[in-house]
């Protein structure tokens, strides 16, 4: 198994961190410094992070979090904000997969499996998430629909069509295949709708099923979905991983 491949199934990053981790002199094999992702190695070969040895987890823990309004989606914060890590307590290691700002609610996962997060989050697979935004100035008439639904031009480049409809006045869900950072907050205010509340009600093929501030492990059946879904689209060097809220 390649070394980056090794670090993200040991739940260490995911593959894509992994090798810059790698090439940062952090990772080593046998007790020597190596600083090539692709060596191959196994879990006899010794491999440590930062000195602790690692090695891949036997299973694969997905855990889906209903993210309250103020609690930070990191693993760690360095202001001592909440994080959604907080929220669960788990003794494995686990971080999140993208990202929701913190004035964003909503639907976020956690994971030890580095690989598994890569392939929900890179832009080449196009995994759909699902907001609902509550904004100002109602109503939301049909034009600034077909604006959305035909890309929005932004400071960062034009976005991909979006899958928008209307529920209400000044409530609409919107569905976006990119995760560039705080993209649907722009896009709304793009039309002249500013977000006034943000949710993410929808990841990938999974749905908000949790109060505010409840977990829970995701089944076997459901990790499976998670990994047979994405399949890579054309690759576009415009386009960023972020949160997209």
């Amino acid at each position: 198994m390649r070394l980056s491949r090794y670090l993200a199934h040991s739940g260490v990053s995911s593959r894509r961190r992994a090798e810059a981790l790698i090439r940062a002199g952090r990772v080593t094999v046998g007790g020597e410094v190596v600083t090539d992702p692709a060596r191959d190695v196994d879990e006899n070969s010794g491999v440590a992070f930062d000195g602790t040895p690692v090695a891949p987890v036997a299973e694969t823990v997905v855990i889906a979090v209903n993210k309250p309004k103020g609690v930070v989606s990191t693993a760690r914060d360095t202001h001592g904000r909440p994080t959604v890590v907080d929220l669960v307590g788990a003794r494995r290691r686990l971080y999140p997969v993208g990202r929701l700002d913190a004035d964003t609610t909503g639907l976020i996962l956690l994971t030890d499996d580095g690989e598994l997060a890569n392939r929900l989050t890179h832009p080449r697979y196009g995994v759909p998430k699902t907001y609902r935004a509550v904004v100002a100035h109602p109503p939301v008439r049909d034009e600034a629909l077909e604006r959305l639904r035909a890309g929005i031009e932004l400071d960062d480049g034009p976005t991909q069509p979006a899958e928008v409809r209307r529920l209400g006045p000044d409530t609409v869900e919107l569905t976006i295949r990119e995760g560039r950072k705080r993209q649907v907050r722009r896009m709304l205010e793009a039309v002249g709708h500013p977000v006034r509340r943000l949710e993410r009600v929808r990841f990938g093929p999974l749905r908000l099923d949790l109060a505010e501030g409840e977990h829970r492990q995701l089944t076997k059946r459901e990790v499976e979905l998670l990994r047979a879904r994405p399949r890579r689209r054309p690759s576009s060097p415009r386009r960023r991983r972020s949160s997209g809220s």
